[in-house]
């Protein structure tokens, strides 16, 4: 298998935090989204990619983008390691959690929606900056508040294993971390980014530990 990744990509990241869990080799095939106005734009990676964006995944003749699509396939195609519950409710409780971050936290502070608002829009890097905090924050507090009603809740998102919703939830706070949102203001979420941090599937596929890290 080959993944087209960028470093600091946090869909990248859940992708590579998910092959790691299931111990899965593959190669690494780095994408740069800013380098010569973003190599995802160029058109030999369009051809792997059309919506020129990060990751893609290639198995054999197979092609597939979106992480949380990859993430099933890896989990449908390699069973070992689960990344969903056994049970209908509680893949339900998974797949919402990952959602939120995936489609409620993350478009929001996106690298094009940013790039779009300094360029076109003409907006400051402080205004700028204040935009992408505001929905960091608004969509961490939604996630704490289902982390902190539910009984599923463990030493992880669900339970005490690792699944799909804590391959999202540590990149986001990685990047939540790194625009200057205090995460200790989400109890549930420092703890359980806290307790996946100390995982090595999870440290191998930090930014900081990619070929491409600058």
């Amino acid at each position: 298998m080959k993944l087209y990744s960028y470093f600091r990509s946090s869909t990248s990241y859940r992708t590579r935090i998910a092959l790691n869990l299931k111990g899965l080799e593959y190669e690494l095939a780095p994408v740069h989204l800013l380098r010569d106005g973003g190599e995802q734009h160029g058109e030999s990676y369009r051809t792997v990619n059309p919506s020129q964006l990060v990751p893609a995944l290639v198995d054999e003749d197979l092609t597939i983008t979106q992480s949380l699509a990859i993430m099933e396939y890896l989990d449908e195609v390699h069973p070992v390691m689960p990344l969903l519950p056994q049970d209908a409710a509680g893949r339900a409780r998974v797949r919402a959690l990952a959602l939120t971050v995936a489609c409620e936290i993350h478009p929001l502070a996106n690298l094009r929606v940013l790039q779009h608002l300094k360029g076109a829009m003409g907006l400051s890097e402080e205004v700028k900056n204040e935009w992408q905090q505001h929905w960091v924050k608004e969509g961490l507090a939604m996630l704490e508040a289902h982390l902190a009603r539910d009984s599923e809740t463990g030493r992880f998102c669900h339970g005490d294993t690792p699944t799909m919703a804590d391959c999202c939830l540590v990149p986001q706070v990685f990047n939540a971390q790194r625009v200057g949102v205090d995460v200790e203001a989400y109890p549930n979420i420092a703890r359980i980014y806290a307790n996946c941090s100390e995982l090595p599937a999870f440290k191998a596929a930090h930014p900081a530990q990619q070929p491409d890290a600058e």
